[in-house]
């Protein structure tokens, strides 16, 4: 499969590149096996995305997915924008060969990751390290609590079944 129109497009211009000066919240992902690096900066008014940057290192797939990823956060709702996945950014781009598809994961990875540091921060919390996961703490018996997704599990789910997030934590009333 060849790039698309839009893939091209989203390489040869892309759109919201840069970095915000003080930004609400900032998200960083990497792939060591391909090497693209990606950071996404946020500024968040009245709960919706008001501005948006990346700045990525990487193949003409992962530029294209910060362009796409952000413009398509832009102006959206925090909740609005945690529901971009992977596979929506994909399609926006009128899909992306194969071996480029880990690309897509990496946008909204990083759009997700800026998000939940905004909201982080907002409600106090700051992790130690990047990779740190938040808690996931028991919203009630028998469930999980995720607080990237503000979703109850149930208490058996290795993961979230609504954003991916491999590693839960549970806790017991």
């Amino acid at each position: 499969m060849q790039y698309s129109e839009t893939v091209m497009e989203h390489f040869r211009n892309p759109h919201n590149v840069g970095r915000i000066e003080n930004p609400d919240g900032v998200g960083e992902v990497g792939n060591p096996v391909c090497g693209d690096m990606m950071t996404i900066t946020i500024k968040v008014k009245d709960n919706k995305i008001d501005d948006v940057k990346f700045e990525t290192f990487g193949c003409g797939a992962a530029i294209a997915v910060s362009s796409m990823v952000t413009d398509m956060a832009k102006g959206k709702t925090v909740e609005e924008a945690m529901n971009i996945t992977n596979k929506s950014v994909a399609e926006h781009l009128g899909g992306l060969p194969q071996n480029k598809l880990h690309c897509s994961n990496l946008g909204a990875d990083a759009l997700h990751r800026a998000i939940q540091d905004y909201l982080d921060r907002k409600e106090g919390r700051v992790r130690r390290r990047e990779d740190e996961p938040v808690e996931h703490v028991t919203a009630h018996e028998g469930h999980c609590y995720c607080p990237y997704c503000d979703m109850d599990l149930e208490e058996e789910a290795p993961y979230c079944i609504r954003c991916g997030k491999p590693t839960l934590i549970h806790y017991h009333d």
